[in-house]
């Protein structure tokens, strides 16, 4: 058999593309953070992560393009040979401040981070636990560890105790989970998690993608909880609060060294290009000299929770900027796509397998620069939306 027969034989996407209801792939013609022009048509974004809307500051951009002057386009090799620059080392100095470690290491993107990490530290008779919900590159780096990978049940503590009980104690153990869930926008709960990790002697990695810039007056849900120290490694991402690409994780100096000469996808990966080091730090400085952005942001999204609650809709248990909301089968979620679309608003559709068949969302999530006016129009699109499909009063 061809290995290529399943490609002709895929129809899936191109029938969605026929029917007009393709959401996946749309190119942007232009952005300015909270609205973006698609097709020549000015839309309003509720579906970024660029939660601070540091994607456009003028300090961010003009500090990306003074690393362009200075060190070039790229590093033209991997941060074990000849790719780490000193601004490398000092955004890692900054981070592991930031969150409160002894120690960070800069991989050229948040996915690489956690295949790296993972595979790096769980070797054979090790046990990596995960929850069911965690995010994608999670699994993945579990999948690529040569030990053995357990799952429990999205947020439910007792089937973790289970699985952590049917472990085997010469085996090493970590546990892995989302900080912020990136589809219900919810989060770990991570104070009632760490006592029964320590029962077992299990280590904690938490994945803060969705909560840096947001949780913890933006350090993440660790600091949210005020249980940094109990959290044994930080991981995240530089694709959403911090306005450029790349990841990082932090904890104690001697596992982060570990990592730095074990993780394959960070030895045999190019490294980071200057401009992008250079965008998270200018980025970061935003984030520690202006606290009212996330105060700002947390005000836009309680606005936007307050206002789909009044309307009636079923926004599951998030409690962050990432509002879902919920729809249905995958049909009738394509659907509310378009007719928000058409309307011009963009959101997320998000169907099976990524969510139970029955619980198809639109998933929105909301920036510190979006305007009251912004969150207004965006209130009154999803409500008449709402209501042609039912889903509301």
């Amino acid at each position: 058999m061809d290995i290529f027969t399943k490609c002709s034989e895929y129809t899936e996407a191109r029938i969605a593309q026929a029917a007009g209801l393709y959401p996946f792939f749309l190119p942007l013609e232009d952005t300015e953070g909270t609205e973006v022009v698609i097709d020549g048509r000015r839309i309003l974004m509720i579906g970024s992560n660029n939660y601070l809307g540091l994607t456009t500051d003028p300090r961010v951009r003009q500090a990306s393009i003074d690393a362009v002057h200075r060190y070039g386009t790229s590093c033209t090799g991997s941060r074990f040979l000849n790719g780490t620059l000193r601004l490398h080392k000092e955004l890692e100095a900054r981070l592991a401040d930031f969150v409160a470690k002894e120690s960070a290491l800069v991989f050229s993107t948040g996915y690489q981070v956690n295949l790296g990490v993972i595979s790096g530290l769980v070797e054979r008779d090790d046990v990596v636990v995960c929850d069911k919900d965690d995010h994608a590159s999670i699994v993945d780096g579990c999948m690529l560890a040569l030990g053995e990978m357990r799952r429990f049940a999205h947020n439910d503590l007792e089937h973790l105790e289970r699985v952590l009980k049917g472990i085997d104690s010469k085996s090493g153990t970590m546990v892995v989970v989302d900080g912020v869930y990136s589809m219900g926008g919810d989060l770990a709960p991570l104070p009632e998690m760490i006592p029964i990790l320590k029962k077992y002697g299990a280590r904690l990695m938490v994945d803060d993608a969705h909560s840096l810039g947001v949780m913890g007056g933006g350090r993440g849900t660790a600091a949210h909880f005020g249980v940094t120290g109990d959290v044994d490694l930080i991981m995240g991402t530089f694709s959403k609060s911090f306005a450029s690409l790349g990841g990082f994780i932090a904890g104690a100096e001697d596992v982060i060294h570990y990592i730095q000469h074990h993780a394959r996808s960070l030895i045999f990966s190019a490294s980071m290009p200057a401009s992008n080091v250079a965008a998270v730090l200018a980025a970061l400085d935003i984030m520690e000299a202006e606290p009212e952005r996330v105060q700002r942001l947390w005000q836009v999204t309680e606005r936007m929770r307050a206002g789909l609650k009044a309307l009636g809709f079923d926004m599951g248990p998030s409690v962050t900027p990432i509002i879902p909301i919920i729809v249905g089968d995958r049909e009738r979620t394509l659907i509310a796509w378009k007719m928000c679309f058409e309307a011009g608003l963009y959101t997320n559709p998000v169907f099976a397998p990524a969510v139970p068949p029955d619980r198809g969302l639109l998933r929105t999530s909301y920036m510190a620069t979006h305007t009251d006016d912004q969150i207004d129009r965006a209130l009154n699109i999803l409500g008449e939306v709402g209501r042609e499909l039912g889903l509301i009063a």
